[in-house]
């Protein structure tokens, strides 16, 4: 059992507090936010600390880190909270549901993986991950690290995402896909082809937006 301490306050951190509650061994022991959004001394009646000097208060020798964010500016803002923990030493766990299937694939630090996700075998997860309910990894994948699918997305199998990239509810992406660095696969979108670096993508099939990615989300 590791004793656990969650970045944030909001749904998420919520949510990651409820999952390692009643799905895991990890016992959560307090939350950390940055200290321009410390508003409350408490959350689920559990202490709040300044994420700056967390490490005072709960030492990387004792205790591990999860930070569960959000997809937003396309993963930078949780790649920032991660690269920064890590720098203080933390270790992170990672969750992943007990009712998701996922054959012992290799699955990096601080995911956060949610009930009905299938990652069929062969397939390789990076760090910093969050795979929302309900989505099918396809075989022979490989997912890098800071990517975010929300829920019922198909990635088929033999596809490769680069870092960054953030796909909407019901995307479709075509097996032997390549979707490149900081691509946003928009709601219900179908990916055929291999996309471009920090492009947006709509439609059935998707076509590619002029606006930038990280101009969007």
């Amino acid at each position: 059992m590791a004793k656990v301490v969650i970045f944030g306050v909001l749904d998420t951190a919520e949510l990651a507090h409820f999952y390692l509650t009643h799905d895991s061994d990890h016992e959560v022991v307090a939350f950390t936010v940055n200290q321009e959004y410390l508003k409350e001394t408490e959350f689920k009646g559990l202490p709040i600390v300044p994420f700056e000097e967390v490490e005072t208060f709960y030492s990387p020798l004792e205790f591990k880190f999860f930070a569960p964010m959000t997809g937003r500016k396309m993963n930078k803002n949780r790649e920032k909270v991660y690269l920064e923990a890590k720098a203080k030493g933390y270790e992170f766990i990672t969750y992943i549901s007990s009712k998701a299937t996922w054959f012992g694939n290799e699955i990096g630090e601080n995911c956060f993986i949610l009930e009905d996700n299938t990652i069929q075998p062969f397939t390789k997860i990076g760090n910093n991950c969050v795979l929302w309910s309900g989505n099918h990894i396809g075989h022979h994948g490989i997912i890098k690290d800071h990517v975010f699918f929300t829920s019922h997305v198909v990635l088929s199998g033999h596809c490769v995402v680069e870092s960054y990239s953030f796909f909407g509810v019901n995307a479709t992406i075509r097996d032997y896909t390549t979707i490149a660095e900081g691509t946003l696969v928009a709601m219900s979108a179908s990916i055929t082809k291999n996309t471009e670096a920090w492009g947006v993508y709509m439609g059935s099939p998707a076509e590619k937006r002029p606006i930038p990615s990280f101009k969007v989300y």
